[in-house]
């Protein structure tokens, strides 16, 4: 009998989660055309939790500006849907040919950019199709979308000719992780190849100013491709402009946060992401 009655609340449970996971769906929107191209971004919500004026979080992919899709952080879309927000994952040009090879003579991070800068403006033009809160935009991003969700905030020079520049793309907070905070490096310098002299115009570190959105930073002390101490060069400019810059590093971890857990694509894990929630809470983004 006892063995019935755990069978049935096991069975119980598992219907539980089921339905938990069943109800949060996705949609795949058009949100930019640019030459002959359309980007896209994939949203989740739950349905029977959405009201009007929801908070949002938008996060771009890592992948060094060549590689990487917005399925990459589709896990984490889904648990902060399940938690009330609308998220969304956004696709951005990337700068490879279709044989692989890169870069693209015409595709630089310059372009990524602009593209993070256009989804940003389209969430809040949109706002109200979409059921999300305007003023209340969360933006995140991994490794090179770090640098995309920075340039949402402080890379006023770069737009799309076809962008309303009257709509802001400055984010209302900032999630990071293991993001490129400098873009004066070689990997860099060779993507725009004669187009070089733009490096400094994409930078985060070279373009910082007071008045940013808070922002909390996590970064693996055995980084390789995003090193401690640039990180730290950051954080002491941030903290000389008064901003609010939470970072948290861990040692032993290297860029990929969660190297081996294929969960939220090796980013980050729930320890994280539960250092995320908090920040989220503290800036009111998330009920207590």
């Amino acid at each position: 009998m006892q063995k019935i009655i755990f069978g049935l609340v096991l069975l119980t449970f598992q219907l539980a989660v089921f339905s938990q996971e069943q109800k949060v769906q996705m949609e795949q929107l058009v949100y930019k055309k640019v030459d002959t191209r359309e980007l896209k971004v994939d949203m989740f919500y739950s349905p029977g939790e959405q009201q009007k004026e929801t908070p949002a979080i938008a996060l771009f992919h890592g992948g060094g500006w060549v590689s990487g899709s917005p399925s990459e952080f589709h896990e984490a879309c889904r648990r902060y849907a399940r938690m009330g927000f609308i998220t969304f994952s956004f696709q951005y040009r990337l700068s490879v040919n279709d044989d692989g090879s890169y870069p693209h003579p015409d595709i630089t991070p310059v372009e990524s950019t602009k593209d993070a800068r256009t989804a940003i403006r389209w969430l809040r033009e949109n706002a109200g199709q979409l059921n999300i809160d305007p003023d209340r935009i969360v933006v995140g991003g991994q490794s090179a979308g770090g640098q995309l969700a920075l340039a949402a905030a402080l890379l006023d020079s770069i737009n799309e000719d076809s962008d309303n520049l009257e709509i802001s793309p400055v984010p209302n907070a900032l999630l990071l992780f293991s993001s490129n905070v400098n873009t004066i490096e070689a990997w860099i310098d060779y993507l725009l190849d004669d187009r070089r002299k733009e490096i400094w115009s994409i930078s985060p570190y070279h373009n910082l100013k007071k008045g940013m959105p808070p922002a909390i930073a996590f970064h693996g002390e055995e980084d390789n491709q995003v090193l401690p101490y640039i990180v730290n060069f950051f954080k002491i400019k941030m903290n000389q402009l008064d901003n609010h810059y939470e970072l948290y590093t861990y040692p032993g971890r290297k860029h990929y946060l969660a190297e081996g857990n294929e969960k939220y694509a090796t980013y980050f894990d729930e320890e994280i992401l539960k250092k995320t929630d908090d920040f989220l809470r503290e800036m009111g983004f998330l009920a207590e």
